[in-house]
């Protein structure tokens, strides 16, 4: 995974294992010790498994989290630009906003304030600023309204995979 802010400058990366594709896109796993670095900021352990989703359509990447993991965020959704797959490596442009759905079924946008500032601080043109916006309110509406794949599609494939070890 290499995420990126607008104007290339290097975000979160670390490895994902492939887990497979369907309808829904493009499938990947994370064991708990994973190492992901931010920037290039000192790397940090990830504690615990995750899935990542790489959909077909769509401008944004969900992470989903075992009900066992030590985090109160079941889903958590990142808006980007159209995400790629080419060479074995997953690349978006992170656009700052991000929606994450809570263990207690509760659904939330974070980082609205790094957003606008970004968009003065990188120049994000109107048009990425409109589907930004647009895509954050698909996605409250979707997981909110528990639409797939974020309901039993990723549940079979969180479940498959934590069952692996």
């Amino acid at each position: 995974m290499r995420f990126t802010k607008w104007g290339g400058s290097l975000h979160w990366h670390y490895p994902l294992e492939p887990l497979g594709s369907d309808a829904h896109g493009l499938w990947f796993g994370a064991r708990s010790g994973t190492i992901m670095t931010r920037g290039y900021e000192e790397p940090v352990r990830q504690p615990h498994d995750f899935i990542t989703l790489v959909p077909r359509v769509g401008d944004w990447i969900a992470s989903f989290n075992p009900s066992t993991a030590d985090t109160d965020v079941s889903v958590y959704v990142d808006v980007t630009t159209p995400p790629s797959y080419e060479g074995g490596v997953v690349r978006a442009v992170d656009l700052d906003l991000d929606v994450v759905r809570l263990f207690d079924g509760s659904v939330r946008v974070l980082d609205e304030d790094e957003f606008a500032e970004h968009q003065i601080l990188y120049g994000y043109p109107p048009p990425v600023i409109a589907q930004a916006r647009a895509t954050t309110d698909d996605l409250v509406s979707r997981l909110t309204a528990a639409i797939e794949p974020f309901e039993t599609a990723a549940a079979a494939r969180l479940a498959a995979y934590v069952d692996q070890l």
